[in-house]
């Protein structure tokens, strides 16, 4: 895929990435434009969890380099990525349980705006407070502003966390996953918040289903093997020959 250099926010560099002897990743590169929403597929085992973590910064690539604007950021440390810009919602639901839904956000709002002192009444932060509900209410959870985060259904766990996510008003916003576990319904509730949040910031999202997100993004990467195997827009990827034979097991 050919780039405007100046419209590249992340670039992978021939990433690789082994656990012991076992190679994960083997010279994985892609380009991801500025202001895009980019799947990541691939069958059960072909890297796209270990891509989504050298991604963001969880995992250092044993080779290869991570580009964003323009800056080598490779070896970076993971609470170093949102001051850079980029935010990050994993696969395994990861929110204060105990903690209403509001006090949720406004505690990740909160190292946005400033550092917090423990002299000071935490409603005293009105714009973490004025933030978290504006967040909220993107995430169509600002009626259950009040309710415990434990309390809530997964689906909505699943847009608490994004919200969290989208509180340090990141320019990039990485997805693991955001469907896993959730009904139909609630898969069409989330594909319909992540076409909302693309349409403001660059998103690039990993899943394994791949009829879901072949009406959600114009981009596609797929892996295989832990091997970069195509990218293209839905119809390309529908139409390859190999990706046919790889992910749907046709000859």
């Amino acid at each position: 895929m050919n780039s405007n250099p100046q419209s590249i926010i992340l670039e992978a560099k021939n990433i690789s990435v082994n656990f012991g002897k076992f190679r994960a990743l083997q010279n994985v590169s892609a380009k991801f434009d500025t202001g895009s929403l980019t799947a990541i597929i691939g069958p059960n085992g072909a890297g796209k969890s270990t891509f989504f973590n050298v991604l963001s910064g969880a995992f250092s690539p044993t080779q290869g380099e991570i580009i964003y604007e323009g800056s080598n950021i490779t070896g970076k440390q993971p609470f170093e990525f949102p001051r850079l810009g980029i935010s990050k919602s994993f696969q395994i639901t990861n929110v204060f349980k105990h903690l209403t839904v509001h006090e949720n956000v406004r505690v990740a709002a909160q190292m946005e705006f400033a550092r917090f002192n423990f002299f000071r009444n935490a409603q005293t932060y009105q714009d973490p407070i004025d933030s978290a509900n504006q967040l909220l209410e993107e995430v169509l959870l600002k009626k259950l502003s009040h309710k415990k985060a434990g309390d809530l259904a997964h689906g909505q766990q699943r847009a608490l966390e994004i919200a969290m996510a989208l509180a340090c008003n990141p320019k990039l916003l990485l997805l693991d996953e955001p469907t896993a576990g959730m009904s139909p319904e609630e898969t069409v509730v989330m594909m319909d918040l992540i076409r909302k949040i693309a349409s403001e910031r660059t998103v690039i999202l990993v899943e394994h289903k791949m009829k879901l997100i072949m009406g959600l993004c114009k981009r596609i990467i797929v892996l295989h093997h832990g091997e970069f195997l195509a990218e293209g827009s839905p119809d390309e990827i529908q139409n390859n020959a190999e990706v046919r034979r790889v992910y749907l097991g046709q000859g």
